[in-house]
């Protein structure tokens, strides 16, 4: 049916011309040349294979067969110009809220300030937050349940997308009192495997990163303690139930207040990337994509 049903830009000028008496003035109201316009005339005459307009030196005035043809035109422009209401009202709709899903150590520690500039460009928006471990935050995405997530790790999860944001070092931390923090010389590799720490669950962006670091080493002994959340690890450090591997973004008030101290490890330190994650084959659009640019 395109062949033969003239563009919206040509209907809106021959309905400007219907309006107005002129060419010349339809021309103007469109945005478009007179010889532009004249020419865009001829060519819907051709394609309908019918004369629209009598043109005169008093103006240009429609013929009967341009009578019916406007007036099919403009329901064709009304209904164009609802359906593009249509699509901007759920356009706003999806725009009016985001669902974010963090990782617990970028929920805590980054999230709050981003948001909050993104409330400063969009104060419409409703932002829902939802933390878990990296594995969890993909399976949200995956899922639908969230239309952005911000995962630690090795790599982008399977079925995902997504860049690099930042970097982040994991620090071993103990209490001041542990043998560790005394100690002249850094802690190989292998007995930081091959001893039991307080430590986050599997799946957790922090544990994969020790995992790989440590695979090399015999592997990681059982934890001490295996701990849903950053807040309960460092706790459990704090309290001296043993050394725990932290992101360096948790720990640094308890640091400076010598609550915990860092141990030198040997062998290089441990860092990971932060990601900011989607579903495949698609872009963040709207607030997600806002605050993905924050984020850089």
């Amino acid at each position: 049916m395109s062949h033969r049903v003239p563009d919206l830009g040509a209907l809106e000028l021959l309905l400007a011309v219907a309006r107005l008496g002129s060419l010349g003035r339809a021309a103007r109201e469109t945005g478009v040349s007179q010889p532009a316009a004249s020419g865009r005339i001829r060519s819907m005459e051709r394609m309908l294979g019918v004369t629209l307009l009598e043109r005169s030196p008093r103006g240009s005035r429609l013929t009967a067969a341009g009578v019916l043809v406007t007036d099919w035109a403009r329901r064709i422009v009304e209904s164009a110009e609802a359906f593009d209401a249509g699509v901007g009202a759920l356009r706003d709709r999806r725009d009016s809220k985001l669902t974010v899903a963090a990782s617990m150590t970028i929920a805590e520690y980054l999230l709050p300030g981003w948001l909050i500039a993104l409330r400063t460009g969009r104060p419409g928006t409703a932002v829902s937050l939802r933390a878990g471990n990296s594995a969890a935050v993909a399976r949200m995405v995956l899922d639908g349940e969230a239309d952005l997530g911000f995962v630690e790790g090795l790599g982008t999860p399977p079925g995902l997308d997504g860049t690099v944001i930042a970097r982040d070092r994991l620090l071993v931390v103990a209490a001041p009192g542990h043998p560790w923090t005394r100690r002249r010389t850094p802690v190989g590799r292998e007995e930081l495997a091959a001893t039991g720490l307080v430590l986050r669950e599997p799946g957790s962006g922090t544990r994969q990163v020790l995992d790989a670091a440590l695979a090399g080493h015999g592997g990681l002994a059982p934890p001490l303690l295996e701990l849903a959340s950053t807040t309960a690890v460092k706790a459990a450090a704090v309290s001296g139930a043993g050394p725990a591997v932290l992101s360096e973004l948790a720990v640094g008030e308890e640091l400076s207040a010598r609550r915990l101290v860092e141990v030198a490890v040997g062998g290089g330190e441990l860092s990971r990337a932060l990601r900011a994650v989607w579903p495949r084959g698609s872009r963040p659009t709207g607030p997600a994509r806002d605050l993905l640019a924050l984020t850089r």
